[in-house]
């Protein structure tokens, strides 16, 4: 069993919590079926290890839906607020690097690719908030455009008044109540 990989008991058990939320949860994803979906995890193993990853950090993750271009799936983060797991950093290594002090332990973006996932763009966020209401009392860093990043800003965003608000931050801030939502491709 490889670094990216679970024991087969553990993969059973996430499976079965998988398959749960996404029968509890048939509005984020109708017109799909379990099955095949089950089908496609046990056949790759680095994605099921990428969910338990999202899912110890706190990020109940879910099918938001599926690519047509790609025929893949598309898993989130569907917990009420920002993944516990995963709050309290900067936006990337170059944000953390610039802070002269307190510097906390972690920052998204190397996290996310540490767990084999991507940080939602604005547009992926703007459309989870679609299937729910999601950070209302936290907020999540976003892909930041490359032009906004080369200025030292990075982006997050959250629910508030009823509606999605995106902002902007240096990167090198960091806030106990903000973290990051991850996207998997199955």
């Amino acid at each position: 069993m490889g670094s990216n990989e679970i024991a087969p008991d553990q993969q059973e058990q996430l499976l079965s919590v998988l398959e749960n939320r996404f029968r509890e949860n048939l509005h984020r994803h109708a017109g799909h079926s379990w099955g095949e979906l089950k089908g496609r995890l046990q056949a790759n193993p680095s994605k099921l290890w990428a969910l338990s990853e999202m899912e110890r950090t706190g990020g109940e993750p879910d099918v938001i839906g599926f690519d047509a271009a790609t025929g893949e799936y598309l898993f989130c983060d569907c917990a009420a607020e920002t993944p516990l797991g995963r709050r309290g950093g900067c936006y990337d290594r170059q944000g953390l690097e610039a802070r002269k002090e307190h510097k906390p332990a972690s920052n998204a973006m190397d996290m996310a690719a540490a767990m084999g996932i991507e940080l939602l763009t604005e547009e992926q966020y703007r459309s989870l908030q679609q299937l729910g209401r999601f950070d209302a009392k936290t907020s999540s860093w976003l892909q930041t455009p490359a032009e906004v990043r080369k200025l030292g800003g990075a982006l997050f965003a959250d629910y508030r008044y009823g509606r999605v608000f995106v902002y902007h931050n240096t990167a090198q801030s960091y806030y106990s109540s903000r973290g990051f939502r991850g996207l998997l491709r199955v």
